[in-house]
């Protein structure tokens, strides 16, 4: 496949969301709301759940459904208030031991006047922040859209995986082609030009799983998430939190090459 229909292919009607993810990989979900300082952002879904016997923190970016489902989650990109509904369930977290796990699939974050006048761009840059020095184990799971900053505020984490048809850019390629060419139907040539394709991400280093969508049989896809997932917490869980967050760090310095194609230098914190 193409990049652009991998593009296609993330955002096609049918593809499974956040919810579904949840629902097929986690026992026992209990959904928690609201951000303790506006409201409840209906673009994400947080709560607590067990991976087989582990308590787990999961949060998603949820798309919705058909019509008036998107409508209600404002078609997976967040306020706000979503973000810092995740910040407080990922704090919560911490105090009480529990990994966290993030399905990710949003377009980018709501740009409206509104969500700016509450502090989009603080309260990702809080997330991004958090996150890079949470005291337990992070995986975080690209689903189908990776949308720039909307993305990278639930995917600072121990490891990131994608479905090998999902995407994860820092622009839309249609935004892409608009201002490269100041012509938005260079759309393909865009997409082949982010790099934002799963197999793309794995070869720059950027995650660290592609998960086989087995020809849009999603069963075997959760099975596969959740005995990935099961093994990586548990070996995650027996680091301690100094060993997860200078590994975390290291992580993201290693992403991309420094001068004359060396890697960035690994100083500690």
């Amino acid at each position: 496949m193409s990049a652009y229909e991998k593009v296609t292919a993330a955002r096609a009607k049918g593809r499974p969301t956040g919810t579904d993810f949840i629902a097929n990989i986690f026992d026992d979900f209990v959904e928690l709301h609201g951000d303790r300082r506006f409201a409840d952002d209906k673009a994400v879904v947080a709560g607590i759940a067990r991976l087989n016997t582990l308590p787990v923190t999961v949060i998603a970016l949820e798309r919705g459904h058909d019509t008036k489902e998107k409508v209600f989650r404002n078609f997976g990109s967040a306020h706000p208030e979503g973000y810092r509904k995740a910040l407080r369930q990922m704090k919560l977290a911490e105090k009480f031991g529990r990994p966290v796990v993030c399905f990710v699939d949003t377009s980018g974050a709501f740009c409206g006047i509104a969500a700016e006048e509450r502090g989009q761009g603080q309260a990702i840059a809080e997330n991004l922040m958090e996150m890079m020095t949470l005291k337990v184990p992070v995986i975080s799971v690209l689903i189908g859209e990776g949308g720039s900053g909307g993305a990278l505020a639930l995917a600072v984490a121990d490891e990131v995986w994608m479905l090998e048809n999902a995407i994860y850019s820092v622009i839309s390629p249609e935004g892409c082609a608009s201002i490269l060419w100041k012509d938005s139907s260079k759309v393909k040539e865009a997409s082949e030009c982010l790099k934002l394709t799963a197999q793309d991400l794995l070869e720059l280093k950027v995650i660290e799983r592609v998960i086989a969508e087995n020809g849009r049989n999603f069963h075997r896809t959760y099975l596969d998430i959740k005995q990935n997932l099961w093994e990586t917490l548990l070996t995650n869980r027996q680091l301690s939190p100094e060993e997860l967050i200078q590994k975390r760090y290291e992580r993201f310095r290693k992403i991309g090459p420094g001068p004359a194609g060396r890697e960035a230098p690994t100083a500690g914190l």
